[in-house]
């Protein structure tokens, strides 16, 4: 999100130049710059010791694929804490190892998403109410029920696959 007018006083912001961060929105009145802001959100592929991946079908994310778990980090919490908080929320199940993999842009929604692969025991799901469905799916069969296109989520699975090769 980029300021147009500062969220404290009102007024209108003008561009300023900020050291090395080039012009930013400025307020005159509260002297202070107001940086762009974004979402910063996890993602996380929890795989099963049957080497099966939870995929979720969520209706308001997509009624034709299947998606990863994925969620806000609420202030305060670290990535770690949200990615352990989100899979237990989504799924019903606690995650006993997590190790980060990367992040990625997802322009389309001005997001930073924090990728994580977790490990979990194989077991039944207790399904929030934003999940539709849940299954346990062998990872290398993900992939095609997955968005088809470049997504963040079937790219996990992706460098997941080849890390699994070396």
């Amino acid at each position: 999100m980029r300021f147009t007018y500062c969220p404290h006083c009102g007024t209108k912001l003008t561009p300023r130049p900020i050291g090395d961060e080039g012009l930013v929105p400025y307020c005159d009145t509260c002297e202070k710059p107001l940086f762009d802001m974004f979402s910063t959100c996890i993602i996380v592929m929890v795989v099963n010791e049957c080497e099966e991946v939870a995929l979720l079908k969520q209706g308001y994310l997509s009624s034709q694929y299947r998606v990863l778990v994925s969620g806000y980090m609420k202030p305060g919490e670290s990535a770690e804490d949200c990615t352990r908080r989100e899979v237990l929320e989504e799924l019903g199940i606690e995650l006993e190892e997590l190790r980060i993999v990367g992040t990625d842009w997802f322009a389309r929604r001005d997001q930073l998403m924090i990728g994580f692969v977790g490990r979990a025991r194989k077991q039944a799901f207790k399904l929030s109410e934003e999940v539709d469905s849940a299954a346990w799916i062998p990872v290398e069969q993900a992939p095609e029920l997955m968005h088809p296109g470049k997504s963040i989520s079937t790219e996990l699975v992706r460098r997941y696959l080849q890390e699994r090769k070396k």
